[in-house]
This record gives C-alpha cells, structure tokens and sequence, in this order.
C-alpha cells in the first residue's frame, strides 16, 4: 500500500536484511525518545507484522490520549501533518492509526536509505580554479 505522493521506490529496499535491521534500530531510538518500547522482532520473516502490530498499538493510545506528545513524535521522525491529512483521506478504509503506522515505517526506512545513500556516494571533487 503506498500512502505517499511522491515516486521513491522503497521496494527493492524492503527484502534486504541490513537495511531492514538499520530501520527497525531507527524506529526503536525515534520512539524510545518518548518513553515509548518498540521490541526488535525476534523473527525476520515476521519483521513487518511484528513492528506494525507494535507501532500501530502506541500510535492507537497516542491518538485517544495523547495527541500532542504523538505530534511531537511524528515532527520527530519529519512526517508533516499534511502529509498525515492527505494520507487518511485517500485512505478512508483504513483507521487512522494505521495509516500513520504505515507513513512511520516508511519515513524511517526512507530515512536510513537515503542515510546509507549519502555514506557511501563519493561525488568527484569539486573542479579547481
């Protein structure tokens, strides 16, 4: 399911482990930022279901507790609210706390690809005078 508007194609990045792992360590500090316990997967064929079940239960509580502290988090991990109001309308079937689910994980893998991206580029040295 794709809740985002722009054309990045995560999906030759979803089967690899390393990054798979690198993401999940990324959503566990994000949300341990705010007292909150996001347990790595034991399984890696159950990765997904795992953190999705996982996030989706404390983005749940966040909306019908604790709206300002979940805002924090999602400025935290740089998912603009507009990006979330555009999500659930053209996701009506879903709730909203797993609309925001599945933007968390996507974020945070975008963030740890572009990461990773930017570690290893080497552009040429900038031209001499």
């Amino acid at each position: 399911m794709d809740l985002t508007k722009d054309s990045f194609d995560i999906e030759p990045y979803k089967a690899k482990e390393e990054v798979i792992r690198q993401t999940v360590n990324q959503i566990i500090k994000d949300f341990a930022m705010f007292g909150m316990d996001v347990e790595f997967p034991v399984s890696m064929e159950m990765v997904y279901e795992n953190l999705y079940h996982q996030l989706e239960m404390h983005i749940s509580g966040l909306l019908a507790m604790n709206v300002q502290k979940l805002m924090a988090l999602l400025y935290q991990i740089d998912i603009p609210e507009k990006d979330i109001l555009q999500a659930w309308e053209k996701h009506p079937e879903l709730t909203h706390s797993q609309v925001v689910t599945e933007l968390v994980i996507y974020r945070e893998l975008r963030k740890v690809i572009f990461r990773n991206y930017y570690k290893y580029y080497k552009p040429d040295p900038p031209p001499t005078e």
